[in-house]
């Protein structure tokens, strides 16, 4: 099933869609840096990347209409920072705010579905109407804005063809759901709003993916069982004290067996222990992207994460990492920067999948990643559905031509 993805950044959702059977026209994103990562491994033949069309550029100037017919599937992140939490907050009155774009796309290209993710500050209360706003125009996006018409303005027309049920133009079926990356095998806590839409004409069901991994299992493993230390065969004189809260936690799964829990949530140790072991200020020659930057500091609000805990967030900043956000705090109380490719792992990249810029700029680029597994969590069973929905409405065609009336 031929696709487009927009805002590629260093392809975090590119390589989730893919593996989940969706084939990239192309994939287009405006920054250089991040456009030097996606080629380095389009060119080095990267299994997902080797036929994928690496455009460079603008997307307000770019013409969707030319994939109209051929492309049934766009996903793409639009940039986070103008609904980030660390950032201006400036919403739909920044620049960077390109959902009127991802909009634009749908109206001109027509696909069958679309994924579209972005950050959790979108849910904000100062936010409220304006994400409204989006999914409005995402369920009907040929409704275009009129002239130099306001926002608040086309949000009430929007709201009146949504309430009459008479609108017989382009029409998308949308859900959304923010999940938190850790339920779904990723080494990280990472919230992530996801919206997904289905064209009505299909008559498609698709719900969000329940999660396949927690928080209880992990507890399990690490102070019941025990399996968690002898996986990673850590003497019992070198573990760490039980945190404070895991106890009442486990007392809360009293009643549970233990086959009907999930998986265990990953932790920085699951995601990073088998990496070479490197000092800081060196770098790995057998493992790429694997230095470790020194410097690394602690203060108050910046503690690092810990290794045997799903990581923070990691985050990107206009100058580098800000202080703390991206280290590992070890057992002996000391911290360190985690490498790009720790960095890359606990974002579930491949290990083929190289970064092309500096540590500072490769950062960057992983801190506005979506993380691999939980893309595909929802893409996987997305594109299986819809192929189920083909699949039938080509039997419901052989049978009526086999029947005509």
């Amino acid at each position: 099933m031929r696709s487009l993805e927009l805002f590629g950044g260093a392809g975090g959702l590119a390589i989730a869609t893919a593996r989940a059977g969706f084939e990239h026209e192309a994939v287009i994103e405006w920054d250089r840096n991040a456009c030097d990562t996606l080629r380095l491994n389009a060119q080095s033949g990267f299994g997902h990347a080797d036929n994928w069309k690496i455009i460079e550029g603008d997307i307000i100037a770019h013409d969707f209409a030319q994939y109209q017919g051929r492309v049934e599937f766009v996903s793409g992140g639009p940039p986070c920072q103008p609904f980030s939490l660390g950032g201006n907050h400036l919403g739909q009155d920044d620049h960077r705010n390109m959902f009127p774009q991802a909009v634009r796309a749908i109206r001109e290209i027509r696909p069958k579905a679309f994924i579209f993710e972005n950050v959790r500050g979108l849910l904000r209360k100062t936010f409220a109407n304006y994400y409204s706003y989006i999914i409005l125009q995402l369920r009907f996006p040929d409704i275009k804005v009129r002239g130099d018409e306001e926002w608040t303005d086309h949000i009430a027309r929007l709201e009146k063809f949504a309430t009459s049920g008479k609108h017989a133009g382009l029409r998308y079926n949308v859900v959304y759901r923010l999940l938190n990356a850790a339920d779904y095998g990723v080494p990280q806590h990472r919230w992530r709003v996801l919206i997904v839409g289905v064209r009505s004409d299909l008559a498609i069901e698709f719900s969000m993916p329940d999660k396949t991994h927690e928080e209880g299992a992990l507890l399990h493993d690490q102070w019941v069982s025990g399996e968690y230390w002898e996986r990673h065969r850590v003497a019992r004189k070198d573990r760490p004290p039980m945190p404070r809260d895991a106890r009442a936690k486990l007392t809360r799964l009293d009643g549970f067996w233990r086959e009907t829990m999930l998986r265990p949530w990953r932790t920085v140790r699951d995601a990073i222990a088998d990496l070479p072991k490197v000092a800081s200020g060196r770098s790995c020659p057998k493992t790429a992207n694997h230095y470790l930057n020194p410097g690394a500091r602690s203060y108050a609000g910046h503690t690092g994460s810990a290794l045997d805990e799903p990581a923070k967030a990691l985050k990107a900043g206009d100058h580098g990492v800000p202080g703390g956000e991206n280290t590992l705090r070890l057992p002996d109380g000391s911290v360190r920067y985690f490498s790009i490719r720790e960095c890359a792992r606990i974002q579930t990249f491949p290990d083929e999948w190289r970064f092309a810029s500096s540590w500072t700029e490769s950062m960057r680029q992983l801190g506005n990643a979506v993380p691999v597994l939980l893309g595909e969590a929802v893409a996987k069973p997305l594109r299986e559905t819809i192929v189920k929905s083909d699949h039938v409405i080509q039997r419901l065609k052989l049978a009526a031509s086999r029947h005509p009336r």
